[in-house]
């Protein structure tokens, strides 16, 4: 009998850029990394959505690589938003696209596009070859403050968020301030969440600039909005290059705070509702748990309730009450498909301050429905006050 062990070191380069107008003339960023890389073919995938928004875009890109030496592959448009990560058929287009144009390991396939888009575009990327380089541009807040910055891509399987996926770090991810305003207003705002959520987990520094800022926030003045998505997409990638867990091997995860009723508030909503909005009501879940269980201070839990409700987001949806047939609330489910995805013991983390967390291995069922409760409560009145001002605003008619 004969054993052998071997350590394998392997060392990643995550680069996170910012810039804006990346496909312009003067600008060299993208071309830099490029050819930084030594790569030779370029494929490039936009989000369909995205494409309509800028029908320049294809042209631009096209002008900006005609130049630059690279062995061109064209630009394909192809669907996206959530419902792509439903099934694989956007991932076999992609396999199908890095095989019909020979994109090589040594090749690079940009994609342009939100979270959802990113995800499967990038978990066929990482499939093909083994692996084939990513260079990622996200156009969302959401995107460009968290997910487009991360080293996850995943599609959903089994009715469950990101159940089929791999970890693969990106060639390069550039985020281009330009395409954050493409998006709707409501879409916008709701992705600064995720810039709430690494505050309270990570910086509280940042958490008292976002209260400070939070009218800038939700009117989405340029300069707040863009220094905003650019801490938080530094936090977040700081984390994930150093805080000793890139793969998630552990059993915890602090940039999920919140997650583990938003993911499941997903599933339950028929995924009607976007991850923006259940993280946001996650985030008031666990921070209000935090306050009730004896963790935080209920002055900190206010401040960030109403950072979540000054940014119009909000802190209830219906499908909170579904239950089984004995009366237990089916959002408690997805505390044991959250632990059973990461594997080990279940460890969510809570707040003790904002910018402290606090790892525990359990939550108490009835404290979780009386803060679930409150919030239904919360979300009630602040309904009602915006029907009066409406009202008022319209002249009482």
């Amino acid at each position: 009998m004969s054993r052998h062990d071997f350590q394998i070191p392997v060392t990643f380069k995550h680069r996170v850029c910012f810039t804006r107008d990346a496909f312009s003339a003067g600008n060299t960023l993208l071309g830099e990394i490029l050819t930084e890389g030594e790569g030779r073919r370029v494929l490039v995938t936009v989000e369909e959505s995205v494409a309509k928004a800028w029908p320049e875009l294809s042209r631009r890109i096209e002008t900006y690589f005609a130049d630059l030496g690279f062995d061109w592959r064209g630009i394909h448009i192809l669907p996206g938003g959530e419902a792509v990560k439903a099934d694989d058929d956007l991932v076999r287009r992609v396999w199908g696209l890095i095989d019909r144009e020979h994109v090589d390991r040594h090749s690079y396939v940009i994609v342009i596009g939100g979270g959802a888009f990113l995800d499967a575009v990038g978990y066929a990327v990482a499939t093909a070859h083994r692996g084939v380089r990513l260079v990622r541009f996200p156009t969302t807040t959401l995107s460009q403050d968290d997910s487009g910055v991360g080293v996850k891509c995943a599609i959903n399987g089994f009715g469950k968020k990101n159940w089929i996926g791999a970890f693969a770090v990106p060639f390069a991810v550039i985020n281009d301030f330009t395409f954050l305003v493409s998006q709707d207003e409501e879409t916008c705002r709701a992705g600064l969440i995720e810039a709430v959520k690494v505050a309270l987990v990570k910086d509280g520094s940042f958490f008292e600039w976002i209260e400070k800022q939070v009218e800038n926030l939700a009117a989405l003045v340029p300069a707040a909005l863009e220094e905003c998505v650019e801490k938080s997409a530094l936090l977040h990638a700081r984390h994930i290059a150093q805080g000793g867990d890139p793969f998630e091997t552990g059993s915890s995860r602090p940039l999920d705070f919140g997650h583990w009723s938003a993911h499941k508030l997903e599933q339950l909503s028929g995924f009607t509702l976007s991850h923006a909005h259940a993280v946001a009501i996650g985030a008031a879940l666990d921070t209000l748990y935090s306050a009730r269980c004896g963790l935080l201070r209920e002055c900190v839990a206010e401040r960030v309730i109403d950072v979540i409700s000054g940014l119009k987001l909000p802190l209830w949806h219906e499908a909170l009450d579904l239950r089984d047939t004995n009366g237990r609330r089916l959002v408690h489910l997805g505390l044991e498909e959250f632990r059973e995805h990461l594997g080990g013991e279940l460890t969510v983390l809570l707040l003790r301050d904002a910018g402290i967390g606090q790892d525990v291995h359990a939550l108490d069922e009835g404290l979780v429905d009386a803060c679930l409760d409150s919030l239904r409560d919360q979300q009630a009145v602040l309904d009602a006050a915006k029907a009066k001002a409406i009202k008022e605003c319209s002249g009482g008619l």
